[in-house]
């Protein structure tokens, strides 16, 4: 393992300071794994709090500032945050008009945000959940519910801070999220593995000729291990899988192409390239786009592709300011 760190189990408190450091205009530490926006918290306005394991920036620690989330609390890598943590981004995040949850469908998440939840409404802020649930390769349509959430959550993610950003009322804001979401699928394809400073190892194991098609960001099994293949090959597998699942013909939609923290954007814009031939031949019109590195986790190469469906609220929220750390959009 060569990596840029001191001892393993400081990297994520280590992380935490010079992210604060660097970006101290934009946000402040609220808690030992927890950080909010600078203006934090907005009265009247619905709270935004993301969260999840760290080891994947941008996502979720990455997005909280103007224009974005109110808050975010980090866990260990590809791991959930406690309970601690997620009740002080809520009460850094509450305005007075209720806070929305927004992470990744997994266990661990959803058992410690809900332990959250119930502190938090047990002290009088209102909460509701919303989970993404984006990855198309993690289960069938029919249990679409049981589905991970990857790189889709950026998109999620936006539209919902923008709906917040517009002072909306709580039910509106929580509308607008649950929509975003059942309108993003992505998927995603892994050349590497990656290695977690805590074990010293990679999460797993693939050929130098090789690659996981419908990966998880924590190194969970994809929906087959292939023989690594031309990238058109690779993003015609990616994006027709995704149509299959939704029904984008005739649709305006947003584009994600997403790398996973080792691919070069060179490669990345290869990728947006066949992605949009595709969806041009299918009378799938582009209205927002984006190529780049939005949820990564550590070193891995690979990318994936995110595809929302827009309606004009979708749209117009979309293109809202948004002024982050490590997202700057104007």
């Amino acid at each position: 393992m060569k990596k840029l760190i001191n001892d393993p189990f400081d990297f994520v408190e280590e992380m935490l300071e010079g992210f604060c450091a660097a970006h101290d205009d934009l946000i402040k530490r609220v808690g030992r794994r927890a950080i909010a926006r600078i203006d934090a918290p907005i009265p009247g306005k619905v709270g935004v709090v993301v969260g999840g394991g760290s080891g994947h920036l941008p996502l979720y620690t990455a997005f909280v500032g103007k224009g974005g989330a109110d808050a975010a609390p980090a866990g260990n890598i590809f791991a959930s945050p406690p309970a601690k943590p997620i009740l002080e981004a809520t009460r850094a995040a509450n305005g007075g008009a209720g806070v929305v949850y927004f992470y990744g469908n997994y266990a661990g998440d959803v058992l410690n945000f809900d332990r959250a939840a119930a502190m938090a409404e047990s002290e009088g802020i209102r909460v509701a959940t919303v989970l993404g649930t984006d990855d198309v390769a993690s289960a069938p349509p029919s249990e679409a519910h049981n589905r991970r959430g990857i790189a889709g959550a950026f998109l999620v993610v936006k539209a919902l801070c923008a709906k917040a950003e517009t002072m909306a009322d709580f039910d509106a804001v929580v509308a607008t999220a649950r929509k975003a979401n059942a309108n993003t699928r992505t998927m995603g394809v892994a050349l590497t593995a990656c290695t977690v400073p805590a074990n010293g190892k990679p999460t797993f194991s693939i050929g130098d000729d090789e690659m996981e098609v419908g990966l998880g960001v924590h190194g969970e099994p994809g929906v087959r291990r292939a023989r690594l293949a031309p990238v058109d090959v690779i993003v015609d597998e990616l994006v027709e899988t995704i149509l299959a699942d939704l029904d984008f013909v005739g649709s305006d939609v947003a584009v994600l192409v997403n790398g996973l923290g080792a691919t070069p954007y060179e490669e990345l814009y290869v990728m947006y390239r066949r992605v949009k031939q595709i969806l041009d031949a299918r009378r799938i019109t582009i209205r927002r786009r984006y190529v780049g590195e939005y949820a990564t986790s550590l070193e891995m190469a690979g990318a994936s592709v995110s595809l929302m469906r827009l309606d004009a609220e979708l749209h117009d929220l979309l293109a809202m300011p948004m002024y982050t750390p490590m997202i700057r959009q104007f």
